[in-house]
């Protein structure tokens, strides 16, 4: 080490003592001043956690780039999208050399047509460190485009609109949205969403006429209950403009013909507490996914577009223990029907005359398949991606007719390095302290042998019921070719075995996410997969707090850990209704306002269970603007570890000062992170090239 390396010291944040009290418990937090991003204080505290991460990882720096470049040469630069067909124009997104954003095109009629290019991303984001082109929606008749621009990367969109016949983006801004519009039938009504100011919650639709000022917006839904979330959208068939309207366990929609804009949205069934339903629209009915009469993983039913409260309901596809309904899409002759069976996707083809019901036969023991992009009512092919941890992704047409597979495009991996056949990949199952069996899918390159010295990254998230797939990264190549094993843990509190898994990791039962995660590291290492010299673990956000808790559980099973914009402070977090996102969470992690889920929370808060121990090797990282989970928590995390953590090892805070949740907006810019990650991970198993 470096002698400019050793005389670097880490930060020493300042302690003021706040006393936060609840249910007659105090806890005092001595960082709780770190929450003002106006105080300067804080800002210089950041600006020094991320000089001590780069003085820290200098001797990498060089690493670091030619990782970069490494994971940079594999990603066809100039590229694009399998184009696909919306009311007579064929649309394309493509990224050109050199260039960091896409570029949005569409042809009129024919691919042979001239190419019209409608947003340009790689112009609008010149005069900014952060960018993102938010939901596109054109005008029944092709002549608008509504579009969004985030430049903060708070997620809070300004909307604009683009007549694309001129090229004019007219001057009008709306602000504050959530990026997403849809337009009704008479080429002149736009609806959007709109976001409050403080908590960021989407909780007003609004109406905009064309030509009109913004400031004349009609409000035509307002979401009262701070639990939920709402959004606007047409369906499928152009026939309604629905409002949805959902918190984590509840729906409620609206619906209103799109030919009459200014009409009344009527309600298609009251909510009721734990009744979650979807809704989709084919000729003269409704087609609705939904958990009614105790339907944990969902059925499908359907009712006339006339008669839309549950007792119409009627039964299409019945509830079946074994089998997660996650998704529909609904064409002229066909329905399809994307399920989850023992953690796998499966698509299922029914005909609407009733003579044809079958699935698409995939043939990997672990692999990803879902519905793609499938705007086109009338079409009679399916478009749906596949990939598997050792398969680039695919885009594939099926011909309803024909059944025959047409691979539109298969991702190029360049470099010439790449062959699957070099990689396996395989699922094993852990047990858990409970009994149950836990799945893990894993890769690595051919040859290795199980002795327990090989490196294993293991990830996992673990919450809102969100699955994990087993999927295709280029990225993840530059540590499989370096002898690292990777392994997704598709532990509870995802959907992977259905609904049920996720059911029994959330509120009260939410110990089994960590407990999971653990006992999978533990099977790791009996299994000679690794050691705990050699094994490393890494998630985000809610993923984050799985980081922060297993290693106040279990320190001693990991080497190094990876926590990205980490959600750690959750009982404070929890209990402040201005904090973006907090009122929606209480279905998920519970209300804290009530005793037993803020002793149930308080025992595994990564913050509030920071003890004088021994901890891995940690890489912790957030974005200043992050409106997910706030820069604060992670920050107020790093430096209780730095005061109680009794051991020498690594503690890095890296703070990007320009953006959010999703990290750096740019095409390539965002490599520049996972090589630092990739740097820290590959530095503590001493492989510097």
């Amino acid at each position: 080490m470096s002698e400019s390396i050793k005389a670097t010291n880490p930060p020493v944040a300042k302690k003021i003592a706040k006393s936060l009290e609840k249910h007659n418990d105090i806890r005092i937090d001595n960082y709780f001043w770190m929450n003002d991003r106006e105080d300067q204080s804080v800002i210089d505290h950041l600006n020094a956690e991320n000089t001590y991460t780069k003085s820290v990882l200098k001797h990498t720096e060089s690493f670091q780039k030619d990782l970069f470049e490494e994971m940079k040469g594999r990603i066809k630069e100039d590229d694009s999208s399998v184009p696909y067909k919306l009311n007579g124009y064929w649309y394309v997104t493509k990224f050109e050399k050199g260039k960091d954003y896409p570029i949005y095109t569409r042809k009129k009629g024919t691919l042979d047509a001239i190419e019209e290019i409608i947003f340009d991303c790689n112009e609008m984001a010149k005069d900014h460190a952060y960018f993102k082109l938010g939901g596109i929606s054109i005008s029944p008749d092709n002549t608008m485009a509504s579009f969004a621009v985030d430049t903060v990367s708070r997620r809070q969109y300004i909307l604009q609109i683009k007549n694309l016949k001129t090229g004019e983006i007219f001057s009008d801004k709306i602000e504050n949205t959530t990026g997403s519009s849809t337009w009704a039938n008479d080429n002149e009504t736009l609806f959007y969403t709109q976001k409050d100011e403080v908590t960021l919650r989407s909780d007003k639709i609004f109406k905009h006429k064309l030509y009109t000022e913004a400031s004349q917006d009609v409000l035509v839904f307002n979401e009262t209950d701070d639990t939920f979330n709402s959004f606007v959208y047409k369906t499928k068939s152009k026939k309604y403009i629905v409002i949805g309207s959902s918190s984590t366990l509840t729906s409620e929609y609206r619906f209103l013909d799109a030919n009459t804009p200014d009409g009344e949205f009527k309600v298609f069934q009251e909510r009721e507490r734990e009744l979650e339903y979807s809704i989709a629209h084919y000729k003269d009915s409704f087609y609705i996914i939904t958990n009614k009469d105790d339907a944990t993983n969902f059925k499908l039913q359907k009712t006339p577009d006339t008669n839309t409260s549950k007792e119409n309901w009627k039964d299409v596809l019945p509830h079946r223990n074994a089998v997660l309904l996650e998704d529909i899409e609904i064409f002229k002759d066909y329905l399809v029907v994307s399920e989850r069976e023992n953690g796998l996707n499966k698509i299922r083809i029914i005909s609407w005359n009733g003579e044809e019901d079958y699935y698409i036969a995939f043939d990997n023991e672990t692999y990803t398949a879902g519905l793609g992009n499938n705007p086109d009512f009338d079409s009679n092919e399916l478009r749906y991606g596949y990939n598997a941890l050792t398969t680039p992704s695919s885009v594939i047409d099926y011909n309803f007719k024909t059944k025959v597979k047409t691979v539109r495009k298969e991702q190029e991996v360049l470099g010439g390095k790449f062959n699957k056949d070099n990689y396996e990949s395989k699922r094993i199952w852990a047990t858990a302290r409970d009994g149950v069996k836990v799945p893990m899918s894993i890769v690595y390159k051919k040859g290795i042998e199980l002795n327990g010295e090989n490196p294993v990254l293991q990830y996992s998230y673990g919450s809102y019921g969100s699955t994990i797939d087993p999927y295709f990264s280029t990225i993840r190549l530059s540590l499989l070719d370096r002898g690292f094993i990777y392994v997704i843990s598709h532990i509870r509190g995802g959907e992977y075995l259905g609904r049920q898994w996720y059911e029994n990791g959330k509120l009260l039962t939410k110990m089994n996410t960590f407990t999971d995660f653990i006992d999978c590291s533990k099977f790791l290492i009996e299994e000679k997969y690794t050691s705990p010299k050699h094994l490393y673990a890494m998630g985000g956000s809610a993923g984050g707090l799985l980081m922060g808790t297993v290693i106040n559980l279990n320190p001693e099973l990991y080497n190094g850990v990876i926590a990205a914009v980490p959600f750690v402070d959750v009982v404070t977090t929890m209990l402040d209704d201005t904090i973006p996102l907090t009122t929606g969470e209480y279905d998920e992690w519970g209300n804290p306002n009530d005793k037993k889920y803020y002793d149930y929370m308080k025992s595994y808060s990564p913050y509030d269970n920071v003890k004088s121990k021994i901890y891995p090797n940690l890489l912790v990282t957030t974005g200043l603007h992050d409106s997910q989970v706030q820069y604060f928590e992670p920050a107020k995390w790093v430096a209780k570890l730095r005061e109680l953590k009794t051991d020498a090892n690594k503690l890095l805070f890296h703070i990007d000062m320009e953006a959010g949740h999703g990290g750096a907006s740019g095409r390539f810019e965002s490599l520049k992170e996972v090589a630092l990650e990739y740097a820290f991970l590959l530095d503590l198993e001493e492989i510097n090239d």
